[in-house]
């Protein structure tokens, strides 16, 4: 009889860049949750002039893509706070 070998889990190709890279990723979205509009704005700007201006891989291409599409939602939700202080303010006022 032979015998078993005890299976063990292979990890997939990989699984340790896309971990640090996922950790990267919650940071990075943490930082751009502390912004105001103008540094999510400028960043937001900086950040589209990369994806114009640069020969990119296509990996960095989708990074910048998505801090991209971050700053933006974030500058989208520093605008409706602002919208609702406003409604607010003018509820006060009447």
């Amino acid at each position: 009889m032979t015998e078993a070998k005890p299976q063990t889990k292979r990890k997939k190709p990989g699984s340790k860049a896309k971990a640090a890279a996922s950790s990267e990723t919650e940071q990075w979205q943490k930082e751009i949750e502390g912004l105001s509009y103008q540094e999510a704005n400028t960043a937001l700007e900086l950040t589209l002039a990369k994806l114009q201006s640069a020969e990119l891989e296509v990996e960095e291409m989708a990074g910048l893509y998505r801090r991209a599409e971050a700053y933006a939602a974030r500058c989208q939700v520093v605008l409706e706070q602002v919208a609702q202080e406003v409604v607010e303010w003018e509820g006060l006022s009447t």
